[in-house]
């Protein structure tokens, strides 16, 4: 393959050639380096305009790949293209080291993505990427927000302990109702308390009203093949349509969303907001540690938030959508937009698919 005067398409840094056959049947055309070296100074060559995604092997090594990404991340045209580390030939130590380093925008392993796959994952970074880009641009060249960040913070804090303080004491009988009502059915703890990952990737106790047999945690990989959020090789959610492992109480406290109530003591000692986006489980929060992704933790924790309102009458969204909209409230969030999306909750609870 020759390189062209104007380098669109692909760039593939590696010795795989199944991948450059298909990153070529995908982008009709790019360009291909099995050396590190060359690579970068073929993408540094100002004649040649960026690709649309840069690939790199994890055959190169921690040292090297660290290099390439701390090179693309500082250039001001490359660090808008989506960077993929090929993780074919990763070790589960070496995936460890990559996500933690936050070293690209995805790991992925592109032996078992189809086109069609790959391209709309392509589509998206490259969105979430120039999303980012745009809103640095905004705040280098705007003083302003800084302040009205301040006071939306502050309005929302004040907010978050009232309606949670009010919440709490009004819904005190219900609480104790609903303990009896576990209780009967399968006995104790009332409540269930995961490790969960909020603003920040902060790390808090998250509290429901249990839904779940005791134990039902060490069956996630004997339902591993009914999660609904399939499409990639490790999906980032976890959900069960009609799961078995929910008690019949559980069931109507799911589909009721009474579940979710005891949330208001994580709104109140500040772990969570009344809106944000949903606290994940550490088992999905790890997934979501590269640059792109991370940016969904920008915004609180939340007991509702965008995947309620938009997800209405839909049983799954794929977890590009969910990031996706996870993105859009970091970006849009302020206090009118929160009052509006508890406003539509109702409305969402209401035709809340069974899951």
């Amino acid at each position: 393959m020759t390189q062209e005067d104007s380098m669109t398409g692909f760039y593939y840094i590696g010795s795989e050639r199944a991948h450059v056959d298909k990153l070529v049947s995908i982008f009709k055309h790019g360009y291909a380096s099995a050396n590190m070296q060359e690579a970068i100074t073929a993408l540094t060559r100002e004649k040649h305009a960026p690709p649309e995604v840069i690939c790199c092997g994890s055959h190169f090594g921690l040292a090297a790949i660290t290099r390439l990404a701390g090179f693309l991340a500082n250039h001001p045209i490359l660090s808008g293209v989506p960077f993929i580390i090929d993780a074919d030939k990763m070790t589960s130590a070496d995936h460890h080291e990559y996500v933690k380093n936050k070293l690209a925008d995805d790991i992925l392993f592109m032996s078992e993505y189809d086109e069609r796959a790959f391209i709309r994952k392509v589509r998206f970074m490259q969105k979430v990427k120039y999303g980012i880009r745009e809103r640095e641009r905004m705040q280098k060249k705007e003083n302003a927000p800084q302040l009205t960040n301040v006071l939306y913070n502050f309005l929302k804090r004040c907010f978050d302990i009232l309606v949670a303080s009010f919440l709490l004491l009004l819904l005190a009988p219900l609480f104790f109702l609903i303990a009896l009502a576990v209780m009967a059915e399968s006995g104790w703890p009332v409540f269930y308390i995961s490790r969960r990952a909020g603003k920040g990737y902060r790390i808090f106790n998250f509290y429901k009203f249990r839904t779940m047999f005791t134990g039902s945690d060490q069956h996630l990989i004997e339902l591993a093949h009914l999660n609904q959020y399939q499409g990639s090789h490790k999906p980032r959610f976890f959900k069960v349509k009609n799961d078995p492992r929910i008690t019949r109480v559980g069931r109507f406290l799911r589909n009721s969303s009474l579940d979710e109530l005891p949330q208001l003591i994580n709104v109140l000692t500040g772990d969570m907001s009344l809106v944000g986006n949903r606290p994940l489980p550490l088992y999905e929060a790890e997934t979501l540690t590269t640059n792109m992704l991370a940016d969904r933790f920008l915004a609180p924790a939340g007991i509702t938030g965008l995947w309620q309102i938009k997800q209405r009458g839909r049983e799954v969204m794929t977890d590009e959508e969910r990031i996706g909209l996870d993105i859009d409230y970091v970006n849009n969030s302020n206090f009118i937009y929160d009052l509006w999306i508890m406003a539509n909750t109702p409305q969402a609870l209401m035709q809340k698919a069974n899951v």
